[in-house]
C-alpha cells in the first residue's frame, strides 16, 4: 500500500470524522530578541536565488540536513576534491565509487551538478585531491590555469590517476597515460592529497599506505618520484590509514612559527568501536615528515563517533588565510546503514583550523566552525545569567536546527551539563563529568538505540562519547550545533570536538540544563535558530510545514500512544491547537489532547489514518496508524 501525506484542499474526507479542537486564541510571534541580518532587512530581499521554495518539500524527509550538505539521493562518502577557484567552493565526494560534485560561493548554500567523475576502463575513481594548476605545468591548458583531479582508480590494484578540466570543474576529461603511478604491489594504495610545495617548488602527494603514508613529489603532475614514508610505529596502528592530509599552520597565530598537520583517518575496529582519526604535529621539509611529539602519542582528531575522511580546500586565496575542512558525518562501521531514505550520509559544517599551545605547553588542533555559518542566523535569543541546581528547562527557546553558545562556571559540582533534542523520551547530552573528568557528549536516549552494522551485526549506537578534561579547570565555553539528525560540539573555542548522529523524533525539541551534586553558574547563554540552506527563506511569520513525533504507528488493541505535532521553522510560535481528523474513529479513539499532542487508543483491529492540520497553515500532515489483534 502506499502512503502519502494529504495536502489542504485535497482529497475530501468521506467518512466519519472525529474532528479535535481547543478554542485558544492565536498567538503566532517570531523570535523576540535581536533579529539578525544587516540593518533588519526584509526577508523577502534575503532569498538565495534559484532555490525551491519555503513551503516546498524539497529537503525535507525524515532527518534530512537543514544547513549540512547532503547528496539527494544515494549514498554520499568521503569528501574529494575540495578547492576554491574564480570565486567557487567545489565540493567532490563519494557516490559509489564516483566523484559527485556541488558549488558553492559561500560554503553555505551548495548547488549539485552533473557526476564529475564517473568509472572508466581503470575501475572505479576512489578519493583524491584536485588542485589548480596555475602555470599550466602540466601542459594541459595552453598556458593558462586549470583544475586537475588526482584519485585512485582500482582495477588491477590501487593506482593514481589525474584527470583536467579546462571549463571550472564542470566536464572532465581523463589523462591518457593513467595511472600516473602504478600500484607497487601492496593492498592499500589510495586517497592522494596533493598540493604545491613552494619551497622546493614541487607538487607533493601523500597517499595512503596500509599503516603508513608515502610521500611523492613531481615537476608536472605527471612524472612522480618517491621520496619517503611516515607511520611505523607513529601513533595509533589498530586500522588501515586513509584520507591524509597535510598542511601548515601558524603557531598561536605568529607566522614565523609555523608546523605541519598531518591528518589520517582510521579505518573500523573493535578498539575504538568503528572508525576515528588522528593527527601528528611536526616538520615536513617536501620530502619527509618529522613527528614533533613521542612516537606513542595519540591526538585525537575528534572525539565524537561521526567525523571521517576530513579534507582541507586547496587553492584558498592568501588574502583570506584560512584553512578549512570538512569531514563525511558517517562511520565505518555503518557507512550506509543510517535510517534515512533516499539518501544516505552527510558532511558536517565547515571548519577552521589553528595551532594553539595549551597550558600543559604542547601544541593541539583546533577547530572551529567557519563565520560564513552566522549568515544563517534568524534571531539572538539571550538568557539572563542565573544559577542552576538540579534541573532547569529553556522556555524562552526550543528548536531542532539551531546554534548555541554556553559559558559555565563552577565550583563543588559531580556533572552538569545541557541536554537538546529533549522531549519525555529522548534528549542527547553534552556535558561534565568532574567526578573523572571527562568531558562527554551522550546520544543513549537521542531515539535509535540499535542497528545493523554494514557486516549485519547487531550495533549498540546509542551509545556515549568521553575525553579527558583538566581537572583543574573551573570553567567552560560550548559551542553546539544541532540538526535534524546531527549535533557537533567546539569546547572551549575548539581544543575538544565531538561530532555525532542522532536520530530523534522530529518533534523532540526542549533545552534543559542539569546538575548533579552540586550546582553551576550559568555565565551565559545564547541560541540562534539558523534557516535552511536548501530552501528559499521563509517570509516574516510563514509557515513552511507541519512535522509530527511519527508517521507510521503500530498498535495493538488496547494499547496507548502519544503523538506529537509542530510547526516549521522552529521560531513560529502558536498557542492555537492543531485538528486531528480521524478518517477511522471505530479504528482508534483519541482519549487527551492538548495544544500540541494528543493520546490515542486502539479499540479494533484495521488500518486508518490521521490529518493533522493547523489553522495558520493550508499544509497538513498524515499519520497512518495500524492496528493488529
Amino acid at each position: 500500500m502506499e502512503w502519502k501525506n494529504r495536502r489542504g484542499g485535497e482529497n475530501i474526507l468521506t467518512k466519519r470524522i472525529l474532528t479535535v479542537v481547543l478554542s485558544v486564541t492565536l498567538l503566532l510571534t517570531g523570535c523576540s530578541i535581536n533579529q539578525m541580518g544587516k540593518e533588519a532587512k526584509n526577508l523577502d530581499a534575503l532569498r538565495p536565488d534559484k532555490m525551491e521554495a519555503a513551503t516546498s518539500d524539497y529537503y525535507t524527509e525524515l532527518y534530512r540536513p537543514q544547513y549540512h550538505f547532503s547528496t539527494p539521493t544515494e549514498n554520499l562518502a568521503d569528501p574529494n576534491g575540495l578547492i576554491y577557484f574564480e570565486g567557487e567552493y567545489h565540493l567532490f565526494h563519494q557516490k559509489n565509487g564516483n566523484w559527485a560534485h556541488a558549488v558553492s560561493r559561500d560554503l553555505m548554500y551548495w548547488e549539485h551538478l552533473p557526476i564529475a567523475l564517473e568509472h572508466d576502463n581503470l575501475g572505479q575513481a576512489l578519493s583524491g585531491s584536485a588542485v589548480v594548476d596555475w602555470n599550466d605545468s602540466t601542459g594541459f591548458f595552453e598556458g593558462k590555469a586549470g583544475l586537475v583531479a588526482i584519485y585512485t582508480n582500482t582495477e588491477g590494484g590501487e593506482s593514481q590517476s589525474i584527470a583536467y578540466s579546462k571549463d571550472n570543474g564542470r566536464t572532465w576529461e581523463r589523462y591518457k597515460g593513467n595511472p600516473v603511478i602504478p600500484n607497487p604491489g601492496i593492498k592499500d594504495f589510495r586517497d592522494p592529497k596533493v598540493f604545491w610545495h613552494e619551497s622546493t617548488k614541487k607538487w607533493v602527494m601523500v597517499v595512503s599506505t596500509n599503516q603508513s603514508v608515502t610521500f611523492y613529489n613531481s615537476d608536472n603532475l605527471i612524472d612522480w618520484e618517491f621520496q619517503s614514508q611516515f607511520g611505523d610505529k607513529e601513533g595509533s596502528h589498530v586500522a588501515v590509514w586513509e584520507c591524509p592530509d597535510l598542511f601548515e599552520l601558524p603557531v598561536d597565530g605568529d607566522l614565523n612559527n609555523q608546523k605541519w598537520v598531518l591528518q589520517v583517518s582510521i579505518g573500523d575496529n573493535d578498539e575504538t568501536n568503528g572508525s576515528t582519526a588522528q593527527y601528528f604535529i611536526g616538520e615536513f621539509d617536501g620530502t619527509q615528515f618529522i613527528n614533533d611529539n613521542f612516537p606513542e602519542t595519540i591526538l585525537t582528531t575528534d572525539f565524537g563517533q561521526d567525523f571521517y575522511a576530513a579534507q582541507s580546500f586547496s587553492d584558498i586565496p592568501e588574502q583570506d588565510g584560512r584553512r578549512i575542512w570538512l569531514g563525511w558525518m558517517a562511520n565505518w562501521r555503518y557507512p550506509y546503514q543510517s535510517p534515512t531514505e533516499p539518501w544516505k550520509g552527510s558532511m558536517s559544517i565547515p571548519r577552521q583550523l589553528s595551532l594553539k599551545t595549551v597550558k600543559d605547553g604542547s601544541i593541539k588542533l583546533f577547530q572551529e566552525p567557519v563565520s560564513e555559518i552566522e549568515s544563517l542566523r534568524v534571531d539572538h535569543i539571550a538568557i539572563d545569567s542565573m544559577e542552576v541546581e538540579g534541573e532547569q528547562s529553556i522556555n524562552d527557546f526550543s528548536g531542532i536546527n539551531y546554534e548555541f553558545e554556553a559559558v559555565l562556571e563552577w565550583e563543588n559540582v559531580e556533572e552538569f551539563g545541557i541536554r537538546v533534542r529533549q522531549s519525555d523520551d529522548e534528549d542527547t547530552v553534552i556535558g561534565v563529568n568532574t567526578k573523572e573528568n571527562k568531558l562527554f557528549l551522550d546520544r543513549s536516549r537521542a531515539g535509535l538505540d540499535m542497528l545493523l552494522d554494514r557486516n549485519g551485526n547487531p550495533f549498540l549506537f546509542g551509545n556515549s562519547h568521553t575525553t579527558t578534561y583538566p581537572s583543574g579547570e573551573k570553567r567552560i565555553k560550548i559551542k553546539g550545533f544541532v540538526d535534524e539528525s546531527s549535533v557537533e560540539v567546539f569546547i572551549n573555542d575548539g581544543e575538544y570536538v565531538f561530532t555525532n548522529l542522532i536520530y530523534s523524533q522530529p518533534t523532540s525539541n526542549g533545552i534543559e540544563l542539569y546538575t548533579k551534586g552540586g550546582k553551576i553558574k550559568v555565565v551565559s547563554l545564547d541560541f540562534y535558530p539558523l534557516y535552511s540552506t536548501w530552501r528559499e527563506r521563509p517570509k516574516e511569520n510563514e509557515v513552511e510545514r507541519i512535522v509530527v513525533s511519527t508517521e507510521y504507528l503500530t498498535l495493538k488493541v488496547g494499547e496507548n500512544q502519544t503523538i506529537h505535532a509542530l510547526l516549521k521553522p522552529d521560531w513560529v510560535k502558536s498557542n492555537t491547537p492543531f485538528n486531528w481528523d480521524i478518517n477511522e474513529q471505530d479504528i482508534i479513539e483519541i482519549t487527551e489532547s492538548d495544544e500540541k499532542s494528543i493520546s490515542i487508543k486502539a479499540l479494533k483491529a484495521g488500518v486508518t489514518n490521521i490529518l493533522v492540520k493547523h489553522p495558520q497553515t493550508e499544509t497538513t500532515r498524515e499519520v497512518k496508524v495500524r492496528v493488529l489483534e
